[in-house]
């Protein structure tokens, strides 16, 4: 594979925006740092709400064509973060929006949460043994605040993931390949409750203010095992956030979804390794998610490992 890039990275997110909130600074820097940075995102978001009154109509009871309009935002969004393979799991519209954890849409024919996992796994064994990425990134086993498509996302990506390695599984999908770490994007209580202070203190404009355990991921320190500081990327974020602008609403360096409750946006972004050997000694953080893969140092890696700390 002498054509590949020597970092290659591979994103599973829900919904278009859900990259951006949560690994957007990650991807911008991974990205300008020569890496192959692949997004697939498993559903179109047509069972979102919409911000902007004069995009109200898109919405799933009225014309239902929400998911092609954030089809285009997502394409703008990645523009932004330098980011140019974006996919779609299975192609554009396969699996649709889930809506929220307990709505009949849960149960629609087609619905993502509705998939069985090994059904849909196989979209992503495709992805990953074309790309042959070193490190995925997904959600947690709650899919980080329990939404149904996350929680899907997660269960297929680790399938997924367990499959592509296996030689007896679907030859016609690719030679095998065996992803080398698996991360859980998270938040550090800390950061978020530091996070949350600012938004008090600067009153940003937001009717109200979300809670730290609104926010997807929020877990103790102690759980986390690689920050990435993106503080050089924060603008491409923010940038990219704004492209999904019926779901986010940004001021400055904060945002609100459709609930008009003001969070931080974090330009460090942080993680938890779920599969795989730190390539950093116990005790320390990863600030590459790289560190420790032979053959796959570069720009990004520099220093390898940080003191834990928030």
């Amino acid at each position: 594979m002498k054509d590949l890039p020597t970092r290659r990275l591979l994103l599973v997110h829900a919904h278009p925006d859900d990259e951006s909130i949560t690994n957007g600074a990650t991807m911008a820097r991974y990205a300008a740092g020569g890496a192959r940075v692949t997004l697939v995102t498993c559903t179109l978001g047509e069972e979102g709400e919409v911000i902007p009154p004069d995009l109200a109509h898109l919405v799933a009871d009225r014309d239902d064509t929400l998911g092609e309009h954030r089809i285009g935002e997502l394409a703008a969004a990645m523009k932004e973060l330098g980011v140019t393979d974006h996919r779609f799991l299975g192609g554009p519209g396969r699996y649709r929006d889930s809506g929220m954890m307990g709505l009949d849409q849960n149960r629609r024919e087609g619905a993502f949460w509705n998939t069985p996992v090994d059904d849909a796994a196989p979209d992503l064994v495709e992805v990953i043994r074309s790309v042959r990425p070193q490190v995925m990134v997904t959600y947690d086993p709650q899919g980080g605040y329990g939404h149904p498509d996350h929680i899907q996302a997660h269960r297929v990506a680790m399938r997924a993931a367990e499959l592509a390695g296996e030689r007896a599984f679907r030859r016609d999908l690719g030679e095998p390949w065996t992803i080398d770490k698996i991360y859980w994007t998270r938040v550090p209580r800390s950061v978020a409750e530091e996070g949350f202070a600012r938004l008090r203190s600067a009153g940003a404009d937001f009717p109200g203010t979300a809670a730290v355990d609104d926010i997807p991921g929020v877990v103790d320190d102690a759980e986390i095992t690689a920050a990435i500081d993106g503080t050089a990327y924060a603008d491409r974020k923010a940038a990219a956030m704004r492209a999904h602008a019926t779901q986010i609403a940004v001021d400055g360096p904060f945002f609100a979804l459709s609930n008009d409750l003001g969070q931080p946006i974090f330009a460090t972004e942080y993680y938890q390794l779920a599969v795989g050997e730190p390539g950093v000694p116990r005790g320390r953080r990863e600030d590459d998610l790289f560190a420790g893969i032979p053959g796959a140092q570069g720009p990004s890696a520099a220093a390898g490992s940080a003191e834990v700390s928030a």
